[in-house]
């Protein structure tokens, strides 16, 4: 067994580079393409990457951590995080071959033999169904860390099954379909408006512009990082992963959507539209096209909404599931201490004020 760290992930091995390859079968973001746009657009110059690698004899199973830390001063916690931030959907340790859960552990050990005095280690992220949950805590355990589990976000999803665009639209609820019919006539029929879902080329460039264009004039905060969405949908295109929809009226854009496919997967990423159009109903309208588009050309299996419990989302998908995040203390020093017995003391409040609630 052989066990590395790395400050980029230039100087992994090729065996690792094909785990994340294998990775990205199960979601996008667990793809090495994903990281390094991640790492180039959106972490800081105090931003310390640490991936950490655990390989068996024969290099032919593996479990990779990219992490990352900020660099602090003596008077606050030291804490490593998962490689992951608020534009990440998922995160996992990297298996390949399968999972293992001795070269987790060993992964888990070697963050802890880089700095013992680690107070916190936090993973987040991370699908609670997936039997890496469970094998995370007790990796933790093992190590002198007490692993606490919190909720994150919901996740809507919808399992297609080999259904047509056609058929999926007819298991709409009947009040969608009546909007997307009326809205996508109206929208379309005086060849004012067009819809538009581009992958790659000669378009690529223009089409950043423009989903830039409807983001700015749309409900949604500002980027905080504005080169990561270019970047990401650069990323997307080079690899065939990119389904940019677009809507415009009067070639104007007033609509726009990320989408990325992977290995007939679908993930909704980004939506964005002009709210001085909300009569168009250009969300559903270009929503309805993008999923014709997955559901006809691609045939995806599944089509996932990603991040968040909107009202909306209930309609087009078929079923929900939990992203949970794991946030470990180390019992061996004094912020680890602290913030575990805060984590403690926090738990039996909240269960007090629950119970008296429920009671009265």
């Amino acid at each position: 067994m052989k066990v590395d760290s790395y400050d980029n992930l230039e100087a992994l091995l090729p065996h690792h580079i094909a785990a994340f390859h294998e990775a990205a079968y199960f979601s996008f973001d667990f793809s090495l393409y994903w990281f390094k746009n991640l790492i180039e657009t959106s972490f800081n110059a105090d931003d310390q990457i640490n991936i950490i690698t655990a390989d068996d004899d024969d290099n032919e199973c593996s479990v990779i951590l990219p992490m990352y830390y900020l660099k602090n001063n003596a008077f606050e916690p030291k804490v490593i995080r998962s490689l992951s931030n608020f534009y990440s959907s998922l995160y996992s340790p990297i298996f390949f071959k399968g999972m293992d859960e001795e070269l987790l552990n060993q992964a888990i050990l070697k963050i802890k033999a880089l700095n013992d005095s680690w107070d916190i280690i936090e993973l987040k992220p991370l699908s609670v169904d997936h039997a890496s949950f469970v094998a995370i805590l007790k990796a933790l355990r093992n190590n002198g860390f007490w692993p606490h589990k919190y909720f994150c976000f919901i996740n809507w999803y919808l399992l297609v099954g080999g259904r047509s665009y056609a058929t999926y639209f007819n298991g709409l609820p009947s009040r969608l379909q009546n909007t997307i019919k009326r809205k996508q006539k109206h929208f379309l029929s005086s060849n004012e408006g067009r819809l538009e879902i581009i992958t790659r080329g000669e378009k690529l460039e223009n089409g950043i512009i423009d989903y830039i264009r409807v983001y700015n004039t749309s409900w949604k905060i500002q980027e905080p990082y504005p080169d990561f969405i270019p970047g990401l949908i650069r990323m997307c295109a080079d690899q065939g992963w990119l389904r940019l929809g677009l809507a415009y009226f009067h070639d104007e854009p007033i609509g726009a959507q990320i989408w990325i496919v992977v290995h007939s997967r679908a993930a909704i990423y980004k939506l964005a539209h002009d709210k001085k159009y909300d009569s168009y109903s250009i969300g559903s309208v270009l929503t309805a096209h993008m999923m014709q588009y997955v559901l006809d050309v691609d045939k995806v299996n599944e089509v996932d909404y990603l991040v968040g419990d909107d009202e909306y989302k209930k309609d087009w998908m078929s079923h929900r599931r939990e992203r949970w995040g794991i946030i470990a203390f180390n019992s061996k020093t004094i912020f680890g201490l602290i913030g575990a017995i805060t984590q403690i003391l926090g738990e039996i409040r909240r269960t007090i004020v629950k119970f008296f609630f429920i009671a009265n």
